[in-house]
């Protein structure tokens, strides 16, 4: 039976369980907590066989670089491709080759043939298929439900994780204990075919097209250019990266800590994980009865707070014991967290653009990861396992200041569809999408009394006009006319100008009414579009002088 988007029912309050009402959502995210399962069932499975095949404790914090270093290199690459092509036929091939790796790594495994770098290895390229697979995945959700419960569904994403965190572990590592960890590898590969199978039925409708299409470099260059003109969106990918390079010694050295200072089993490791994961969903259960008196930026500043106590503890807690409540708290404080950041990215991007900057926002925390675990690796390696761990503590401690330069904005109640109301402008003649470059100034005249507040307002239009695609964009006064204001902006092609048109939001609105209040003028702004001048030559040329004929 296929799968289709059915309209909501009646709408009333949102909770956390709204999400689940649509039948699409639900059916994804039951397939996705059972490849969630079998995904943690192999980072236990991984990170412990490493365990047992080296001593060095920088090579077992390396299959978390293993694990994040593709996301490092190729998410932006693969939030562009997710805005480009059709997201169901790109979830249907990685969910595919990742079940093609797992089950490599488990053959491997079971006939003996694998070493820590071969691990190491196959993990990096199971990291590959996940990376490319990670914006597109984030981005249906908001395809799923709608933008008043997409806060929800987030967090429910986050409990699916953390559900197969604190199964996932426990399953793997009785397993381990009793076979082999390539029978792991195995069940992870069948764990795929599930989620295979519900993506495979759900008949997505067609995205329409807004204006030319682009091709992938241009819609690279966009997606970098949105982020870089967004306040909003790189102040959480600042907090990101601090946060995710401090959380990163946790889940690097949370093995080490198990088997190294505290002399335990695998098991003991898995039980540790399954902590986490508890807390996670009792987590989202919290903040669905308590979220909203919190906002964004104080959950991050509560989550980090958490995460220095958590260190401190993995480095100074004489017994297993002791770690049980640590690790559940820290559990809550992680989705917390990590939902915080992901609602406020997607709620501040319009869809156009949306997975090539959930991209560089799984780009940036993947970094802090990876990054991150070599830091505090090397530095247990050349010092000692409890300095690495303090030190972790101290950098997240420093990292709470960031709230006063990169406030974190909530995006709740933006209407960012498309506006739709500038007008096609006259075009005399043929343009090709690829003509250009384009020139576009919006004449205005402004009372000398009003242009202070002109000029603000103005700031703001020419960072969106940046934004959404300009090349450049200012403001020019005529100096002969001081009351007349020139606004221009400079774009690369016709063609990315039509797309200026479809990006333009209803929330831009509100900044453009704004400018053009202050217009004095008995006629609207007067708008003007130039093309650059065209190669073929279309004026008189001047005789060259050898031809010339002599005077008489």
């Amino acid at each position: 039976m296929a799968l289709t988007t059915p309209s909501p029912p009646q709408e009333a309050t949102p909770t956390l369980w709204t999400p689940f009402t649509f039948a699409v959502f639900r059916a994804i995210w039951i397939a996705s907590v059972v490849s969630n399962i079998g995904t943690w069932m192999q980072n236990v499975a991984g990170v412990w066989l490493v365990t047992t095949l080296t001593t060095s404790a920088l090579l077992v914090a390396l299959m978390q670089t293993a694990t994040s270093l593709p996301a490092f290199l190729l998410s932006m690459p693969a939030g562009a491709i997710a805005d480009l092509i059709d997201r169901r036929r790109l979830l249907l091939f990685t969910q595919g080759f990742m079940a093609v790796v797992a089950l490599l790594l488990g053959g491997l495994t079971l006939l003996g043939e694998v070493s820590a770098f071969g691990v190491l290895a196959l993990t990096f390229v199971l990291g590959i298929g996940a990376a490319i697979n990670a914006p597109v995945w984030q981005t249906v959700t908001v395809e799923l439900v709608p933008r008043r419960v997409l806060g929800f569904a987030i967090t429910l994403n986050g409990v699916s994780n953390n559900i197969a965190r604190a199964i996932g572990p426990a399953i793997g590592g009785v397993i381990i204990a009793y076979y082999s960890p390539g029978w792991v590898f195995l069940v992870n590969a069948v764990s795929f075919l599930g989620t295979f199978a519900v993506i495979y039925t759900w008949k997505r409708q067609a995205d329409v097209t807004s204006g030319p299409a682009e091709n992938f470099m241009g819609a690279l260059r966009a997606g970098m250019r949105y982020v870089q003109y967004s306040p909003a969106i790189y102040a959480v990918l600042f907090r990101t990266f601090a946060f995710s390079f401090g959380a990163s010694a946790m889940w690097g050295l949370l093995s080490v800590v198990i088997a190294r200072r505290l002399h335990l089993s695998s098991g003991s490791y898995g039980v540790m994980l399954s902590w986490l994961g508890a807390g996670a969903i009792a987590g989202a259960f919290l903040m669905g009865r308590v979220g909203n008196r919190l906002n964004y930026n104080q959950r991050v500043l509560l989550g980090t707070l958490v995460f220095v106590g958590t260190n401190v503890a993995l480095a100074l807690a004489p017994s297993i014991l002791w770690l049980y409540p640590v690790m559940f708290v820290s559990g809550v404080a992680w989705l917390m967290t990590m939902t915080s950041f992901s609602t406020t990215v997607q709620l501040n991007v319009p869809k156009w653009v949306q997975a090539r900057v959930v991209s560089m926002y799984m780009l940036v925390f993947q970094a802090g990861l990876s990054l991150g675990s070599v830091v505090w690796g090397e530095l247990a390696d050349r010092a000692s396992l409890e300095l690495a761990l303090l030190a972790t503590a101290g950098w997240m401690l420093l990292s709470m200041l960031l709230a006063i330069p990169f406030p974190m904005r909530s995006g709740e109640g933006l209407n960012l569809e498309p506006a739709g109301h500038w007008p096609t402008p006259t075009i005399a003649g043929d343009v090709d999408p690829d003509d250009g470059p384009v020139v576009v100034m919006v004449e205005y005249q402004v009372e000398p009394e009003n242009q202070p507040a002109f000029r603000l307002a103005a700031e703001q239009l020419t960072r969106l006009r940046l934004r959404d695609g300009s090349l450049r964009a200012g403001v020019f006064t005529d100096i002969a006319a001081p009351t007349r204001i020139t606004e221009f902006f400079y774009v690369a092609t016709w063609g990315e100008h039509e797309r200026q048109h479809h990006r333009f939001t209803k929330e831009d609105l509100a900044v453009e009414a704004r400018v053009r209040q202050l217009h004095s003028g008995p006629e609207p702004p007067r708008v003007t579009h130039f093309l650059a001048f065209p190669k073929s030559t279309n004026v008189e040329v001047p005789t060259p002088y050898e031809t010339m004929e002599s005077p008489q």
